[in-house]
């Protein structure tokens, strides 16, 4: 289990696109018997799409994103309510859902998603995301590596959405106000007391480049001055620590 791990998380340093995170789990998980899984990240915004990647049947996730089932999928709704990893299968998840859930997860069976084990993700950057390792059936590898790897199966969920995180979400969120990676950086460089050239020179970008960004982060914060916006960062991230 160690050599796989540490071949995961150096997949995972490597990985640029969707497409490489996903390569990176699938080999995992497969290494695993593991058949397929799929990382759901909620968005910011009740109106905006969830970031999803997965091994799932694309005509399934095209079907799930277009109708917006993560608002009513019962796996999500238990990972909302719980920070600790969860087993669930259509029979057991059946008891306790309204009709809409029941009827996704008969929809979810048809293309062979019938039992999984979900990593709920509460980092407290953001809304929750989950993990989920699936199969169309309970069989003995799938239940045996579970019960054997969930410590490792839960790490690997972590680091899997920390490195997603890092590498393709664009915006932060300060006080419901998204920026930039860029805008965020340049706004941090400064708060250490850094002028537009010497940021430019730690980026790789030019110094009116950085003073674009910088503008661009006081009108986004309604603010006038580079100091008040670092206030601002500043204070929504001691707020988001607490």
């Amino acid at each position: 289990m160690y050599r796989i791990f540490q071949t995961f998380i150096d997949r995972l340093a490597s990985a640029q696109t969707p497409q490489d995170f996903s390569d990176a789990m699938a080999t995992t998980a497969g290494a695993l018997d593991l058949s397929c899984f799929a990382y759901l990240a909620l968005p910011h915004k009740f109106d905006e799409r969830p970031r999803l990647i997965s091994t799932y049947p694309s005509t399934w996730t095209s079907k799930y994103l277009s109708r917006k089932y993560e608002r009513v999928d019962p796996v999500i709704k238990t990972a909302l309510q719980k920070p600790e990893p969860f087993e669930w299968g259509i029979d057991l998840l059946a008891t306790n859902c309204s009709l809409k859930e029941q009827q996704l997860l008969e929809e979810a069976a048809q293309f062979g998603i019938r039992f999984g084990f979900t990593v709920p993700i509460h980092d407290g950057h953001g809304p929750v995301a989950a993990v989920t390792f699936a199969a169309d059936q309970r069989r003995e590898p799938f239940d045996h590596c579970i019960k054997s790897n969930a410590r490792a199966l839960q790490l690997m969920a972590m680091y899997f959405h920390a490195h997603v995180r890092r590498k393709l979400v664009t915006e932060t969120m300060v006080d419901g106000i998204a920026l930039s990676r860029r805008e965020l950086e340049c706004l941090e460089w400064a708060s250490q007391g850094k002028s537009a050239w010497e940021i430019g020179c730690i980026l790789g970008i030019s110094r009116n480049t950085v003073a674009y960004y910088l503008e661009n982060a006081k009108q986004k914060l309604g603010v006038r001055t580079l100091v008040q916006a670092v206030m601002r960062v500043a204070a929504a991230s001691k707020e988001k620590r607490n």
